[in-house]
């Protein structure tokens, strides 16, 4: 090998700084690799590069509203309840990311070191047994190679380190983790909670949302550098005390000190280099993102954690003679069975109740809802079922009449409303092959790689899941003595979920699947694929503490195979 190409190359590759590729990069770099990890945007750098994370409303140009213009200019990204005024520089921008719409989807993305994980909802429920076996019990997708015995150990792994709120609820369907203590209860919400389980005898649990928090650090996150959460609910601009996990205050500043992480932003992964000779892939083309010069980098294992849709776009644009139609696509499945959570439906409602009782704080996280249909058995006209978040507050209101003294001391005395409740739908989506994502043969996006081609919509299941979440909520309303009860469906596009997977589904059959059990593509030993891309099927729960645990157990499989020179 000459010296410009040992330069060049590196153990182990990286594709992507977000919630799944920080911990590739972390169980890489502790397991003594030499490590190379690319990001396609800008390095952000905990605390430094926060720059709104500190900002009080006033100090804000348009007091954290969005400018019109901007709006506009970004009809996409601006539908995402994190997109505001303190937090455009972390979202990229519509124009600047071109992508198809053969349907109707709302691509939400960001581009920098740490990715999406600096603006999630930090949301992590474990996946059960019963979400595990949905394919194989109602044949839709494949079956998964796994179940939750392989990922428990994995999951108390990532769950230690990253820190997670939440209580231990002996749920069947929504195992108990490791965790810190959780959040607290407002009354109403307890009201709530009691009063599913008298009327549905223990059919119905609400929990307190399990968040990943840090409600009472330990040891091993004081080494992390992070602190308590403050609860300040602005979470999305970037936590200065790394109070929730972000690759940003964890992960990325963990692999650094090793010694052994090169990162490497502004790097735009064109694809994979794959060595027929060899038979196995050897490296990754990539373009600079402000010289535009394709340069390419060597390894011996690759992870390609770009984000579920990146990573179908770089697989699909990684062709050889081996592999005319995408790396490791030989069953011509790359790009299909994408599915995402349906968030479409709403339900709302005033309680008069209480009135003795009010909120004191904030608090970053809220009670949580596990999935409660077709869990057990089969008991709807549709498949699967969902999962609903729940909340409860109470409004104020100042009088505003008089002037001078007289209105200032309005103003100081609010007045309490009654207490309000809402709760939203997480449903699972089928996958379908009708649900897919493929290179479009004739536009190019900035770097002269093909745009994505978007063909992902709703079905009757999910119709019918809709109206099923709709009745049930207003019912568990109306039983805990709600009042002006309402509902909505949205008709939002998929895509605002943000909670798109599949594409490079794991299974046991290399003619169904592209990935076995850990996360290794069927055709390419050396290339393992960690985030939402590799998932068969959605369940309910939040996605992202799953990805954790995968990737920790790939990356565990992948270097001990590495090390027996089994790939």
């Amino acid at each position: 090998m000459g010296d410009a190409k040992k330069q060049m190359t590196y153990d182990a590759i990286v594709i992507g700084s977000g919630i799944s590729g920080g911990w590739a990069a972390k169980e890489l770099c502790e397991k003594g690799l030499k490590t190379l990890v690319l990001e396609r945007g800008r390095d952000v750098r905990h605390v430094t590069d926060y720059p709104t994370g500190m900002m009080n409303p006033w100090e804000f140009e348009h007091r954290n509203q969005l400018p019109l213009e901007i709006k506009q200019q970004n009809p996409i990204i601006s539908k995402c309840y994190a997109f505001y005024e303190g937090t455009t520089h972390f979202f990229v921008k519509d124009a600047e990311h071109p992508y198809v719409q053969e349907k109707p989807f709302d691509w939400i993305r960001g581009y920098q070191v740490g990715g999406k994980s600096l603006m999630w909802a930090r949301q992590t429920q474990r996946w059960s047994e019963y979400d595990f076996q949905g394919p194989a019990r109602d044949g839709f997708a494949v079956d998964w190679p796994i179940r939750y015995a392989d990922i428990a150990p994995w999951y108390s792994y990532v769950e230690k380190f990253a820190g997670i709120s939440g209580n231990k609820d002996g749920l069947p369907q929504l195992p108990d983790g490791e965790f810190l203590p959780p959040h607290e209860w407002n009354c109403v919400e307890k009201h709530f909670s009691q009063q599913m389980a008298k009327h549905y005898k223990g059919g119905r649990p609400v929990i307190m949302g399990r968040a990943a928090h840090i409600t009472q650090p330990k040891p091993i996150h004081l080494q992390q550098g992070r602190a308590q959460c403050q609860r300040r609910e602005i979470c999305e601009r970037g936590c200065p005390y790394g109070g929730y996990f972000s690759s940003n205050s964890s992960t990325i500043p963990w692999a650094m000190k090793t010694g052994k992480m090169t990162l490497r932003p502004h790097s735009v992964v064109h694809s994979i280099i794959y060595d027929e000779q060899k038979g196995r892939a050897t490296g990754v083309r990539v373009i600079d993102a402000e010289t535009k010069q394709m340069t390419e980098f060597y390894a011996r294992i690759i992870f390609v954690n770009a984000a579920a849709l990146n990573t179908n776009l770089i697989l699909l644009n990684s062709t050889s003679n081996r592999f005319p139609n995408g790396l490791g696509n030989d069953n011509g499945l790359l790009g299909k069975y994408v599915a995402f959570h349906n968030y479409r439906a709403r339900v709302w409602a005033e309680y008069d109740g209480m009135l003795d009782s009010t909120t004191e704080g904030k608090r970053p996280n809220s009670p949580y809802i596990p999935r409660f249909r077709n869990v057990f058995k089969q008991e709807t006209d549709f498949l699967r079922g969902y999962a609903a978040g729940f909340g409860a507050g109470r409004g104020s209101h100042t009088k505003q009449d008089g002037i001078g003294a007289d209105l200032k001391a309005s103003l100081l005395k609010p007045i309490l409303g009654g207490w309000y409740v809402g709760s939203h739908m997480m449903g699972e989506t089928i996958p379908k092959e009708t649900n897919f994502v493929a290179l479009d043969p004739n536009q190019k996006d900035p770097f002269g790689i093909p745009q994505l081609r978007v063909s992902v919509d709703y079905d009757d299941n999910d119709e019918k899941m809709v109206k099923d979440y709709l009745a049930q909520m207003t019912e568990m309303f109306t039983v805990a003595g709600f009042k002006n009860i309402q509902s909505s469906d949205s008709k939002q596009a998929p895509g605002l979920d943000i909670h798109e997977m599949g594409g490079v589904r794991m299974g046991k059959d290399p003619k169904t699947s592209l990935l076995n059990k850990w996360n290794q593509l069927h055709a390419c030993k050396n290339v393992f694929v960690t985030d939402g891309a590799c998932m068969t099927s959605t369940s309910t729960q939040n996605p992202s503490l799953t990805y954790m645990a995968l990737t920790a157990r790939a990356v565990d499989y992948a270097v001990k195979e590495m090390k027996k020179n089994l790939i």
